[in-house]
C-alpha cells in the first residue's frame, strides 16, 4: 500500500476539524514564559478555530498558553512535531498517522481521540438502507482509502461481507459475499454527489458530502457509528512525540479537550457533520 494513496482519502475526513491561528511566534512564547505560563504549540490545518478557542480558554485556567500554529499542507505538521518545532498536532486520522510514521520512521504517538468526520450512505431513491433491492446500483469513491472505508461501511450495514484480513483498505476483490448482487461502481469522490440520481445508493465521504450541501446526520440513510471498532481507524487524534506522552501539560491538553462541554461545542459548531470520538 503506497502512502500517496493513503493521503488522498483520509484527509477529506479532517478538513472540517482543522483550525487556523497565527499566534506561533517566538515572541509570544517568550512572553508567556516570562509570565510564568507553560506553552503548548499545537500544529493545525484549515481556517476554522472556534473549537480550539474554547480549549484555549480552559487551559488558561491551568496557567497554560495554547498557541495554534497553522500549516498549509498535511506533511509538515508531523515533521515539525518530530523536529521539535511544535509540541503536538491535531489534524489527522489514526490510520493516516500510523501509515505516515511507519513510512517516515518517526517516534510519534497518539495522545487521544478528538472527532470523527463520518462517512455516510446517501440516496435519492430510498429512505432506509434495508429497502435496497436486489441488483441495486451502488457508487463508492475510487481512491484507495475511501474505497476501502466505503466497503467496510457497506459491510457494517450488512450489505456485503469482506474477506478476513483485508485490512483498512480492502478492494472489490475482497468481497466474499454479496447476497443482493449489488452492482458496485467506483467514481472520483467529488463526482459522486452529482451522479447520485443514477444509482440507488451512494457512499460519500464527509467533506464531499458537506460541500455538496448534505448534512451527514440528517441526510444520510446510514452513517458510521463511533461505537463500531472498524470506525476507530478514522478517528482524528492529537499526536505528540513519544518521549513526551507522559508530559503533564500535554495530559492537561487532552483532558481539556475530552469533556462533555467539548461534545456540546462540537454539536453546536458542526451540527452533526463532525462527531465526538471520545
Amino acid at each position: 500500500m503506497k502512502f500517496k494513496n493513503i493521503v488522498i482519502g483520509l484527509l477529506s475526513t479532517v478538513l472540517i476539524t482543522g483550525v487556523f491561528a497565527g499566534c506561533s511566534s517566538k515572541d509570544k512564547s517568550t512572553s508567556a514564559s516570562k509570565a510564568g505560563k507553560q506553552v503548548i504549540k499545537l500544529g493545525v490545518t484549515g481556517d476554522e478555530h472556534k473549537l480550539w478557542d474554547e480549549i484555549k480558554k480552559k487551559l488558561e485556567k491551568e496557567n497554560i498558553d495554547l498557541q495554534l500554529v497553522s500549516f498549509s499542507d498535511y506533511i509538515r505538521p508531523n515533521m515539525a512535531l518530530a523536529e521539535g518545532e511544535i509540541d503536538a498536532n491535531a489534524f489527522q486520522t489514526i490510520v493516516y498517522f500510523n501509515n505516515f510514521i511507519k513510512e517516515r520512521k518517526l517516534e510519534l504517538t497518539s495522545l487521544g481521540y478528538t472527532v470523527l468526520a463520518p462517512m455516510g450512505v446517501y440516496s435519492k431513491k430510498i429512505k432506509d438502507i434495508k429497502d435496497l433491492k436486489e441488483g441495486g446500483k451502488v457508487s463508492i469513491p475510487n481512491d484507495a482509502t475511501n474505497l476501502g472505508r466505503a466497503l467496510i461501511l457497506l459491510q457494517d450495514a450488512g450489505l456485503i461481507k469482506l474477506k478476513d484480513g483485508s485490512g483498512v483498505t480492502p478492494t472489490l476483490k475482497d468481497i466474499v459475499e454479496n447476497k443482493k448482487n449489488l452492482k458496485i461502481s467506483e467514481l472520483v469522490a467529488t463526482q459522486i454527489p452529482r451522479s447520485i440520481e443514477d444509482v440507488d445508493i451512494a457512499v460519500i465521504n464527509n467533506g464531499v458530502a458537506v460541500d455538496a450541501g448534505y448534512s451527514p446526520l440528517k441526510d444520510s440513510i446510514y452513517l458510521e457509528d463511533t461505537k463500531k471498532d472498524s470506525v476507530k481507524n478514522y478517528f482524528n487524534i492529537i499526536a505528540v512525540r513519544t518521549k513526551d506522552k507522559d508530559s503533564e501539560k500535554l495530559k492537561k491538553l487532552i483532558q481539556a479537550y475530552q469533556t462533555e462541554e467539548t461534545k456540546k461545542i462540537i454539536q453546536e459548531i458542526y451540527k452533526g457533520a463532525t462527531l465526538p470520538a471520545f
